[in-house]
């Protein structure tokens, strides 16, 4: 929960610093976006690959449960889709492209704004964001009522990171391998699906 609230102050004084142009804007135009985009990549990359033991961890997890990722997949981007029909002036596939982010904010984001611009990029990080801090406020309730698996999939992409404490005291101990499976493969989506549907 503090990592989510650290992330929209930083958004929140992105837009202090936009409106009352403390960063001239000839120091934002270029490519500065793309240049911090590579730079996360890197960081995620680096984060997955120092990790010696994921791949140990993941032969262990009954085979069965490795489709819930394509099922949180397939969910998300049917809601999307049919949030769609509720917004007027909203295309299908921005909205699906919105979705494809997976909680994944940063990187989302990001994809969204070079493809499609900033408003739209600005959504993108409001809405997976909403549904990190949703799942942090929400898993007790959920696994209760929904049974264990519905924190993991609801957390998206962030059950490998931020939203896995609160899955592991929610959902329980033995949930913990498919959490980090689960978050690894969605968080693997999000680039191909978010541009593949921005191109669209």
């Amino acid at each position: 929960m503090k990592g989510s609230l650290i992330i929209v102050g930083f958004f929140a004084l992105g837009i202090l610093f936009g409106v009352t142009d403390i960063i001239p804007v000839e120091a934002t135009e270029g490519n500065i976006d793309f240049y911090a985009l590579c730079a996360l990549m890197c960081c995620v990359g680096i984060s997955i690959g120092n990790d010696s033991e994921i791949l140990t961890k993941f032969r262990t997890l009954d085979r069965r449960m490795m489709v819930l990722p394509i099922l949180t997949i397939l969910g998300t981007l049917g809601g999307s889709a049919l949030a769609s029909l509720m917004l007027d002036g909203r295309r299908l596939a921005d909205c699906i492209a919105i979705g494809s982010g997976m909680g994944y904010y940063s990187l989302s984001s990001i994809f969204i704004t070079q493809y499609r611009g900033a408003e739209l990029g600005t959504i993108a990080l409001l809405a997976n964001i909403i549904r990190e801090v949703a799942t942090l406020l929400l898993a007790p309730l959920m696994a209760r009522f929904l049974g264990p698996m519905a924190p993991i999939t609801s957390g998206g992409a962030t059950t490998m990171d931020t939203t896995l404490p609160i899955i592991t005291r929610s959902s329980g101990e033995e949930y913990v391998v498919l959490s980090l499976f689960h978050g690894a493969l969605t968080d693997f989506s999000v680039p191909f699906l978010v541009t593949f549907f921005c191109s669209l």
